[in-house]
């Protein structure tokens, strides 16, 4: 039993090293933090929205286009990787299914290009 226990100690050493220098760093951020903001920090960010304003106010649709967009692309590489990693080793079926998936994403871009989500002005 003591050996079992020996064998666990460096790893209670380790959880309780990182909870004391977690401890530490959240009171260090509290007790260093600015109280009064700058007011070029709680001025509009990427969306143009005031920060604080109307949680409901309606979004312009470009938005969600880009978010669209985005997952699109994310998706695309997220699945692609993988899957030219291993393109040596796939089947005709494997093929073809990517083929189909990158038909639906282009079907995809084509939309959001026909939306206009790519032109800001």
């Amino acid at each position: 039993m003591d050996y079992l226990l020996s064998e666990y100690l460096p790893i209670l050493v380790f959880i309780a090293m990182a909870s004391a220098l977690a401890l530490i760093l959240i009171a260090a951020a509290a007790v260093v933090a600015i109280r009064n903001p700058d007011p070029e920090k709680v001025s509009a960010y990427e969306c143009g929205f005031a920060p604080f304003d109307d949680a409901r106010a309606k979004f312009d649709v470009r938005f969600y286009l880009v978010s669209i967009l985005f997952i699109i692309f994310d998706l695309e590489v997220a699945f692609l990787f993988p899957w030219a990693v291993s393109f040596h080793n796939l089947s005709d079926l494997a093929f073809w299914g990517m083929m189909i998936f990158l038909g639906v994403l282009t079907v995809g871009f084509a939309y959001e290009w026909k939306k206009g989500a790519l032109e800001w002005a």
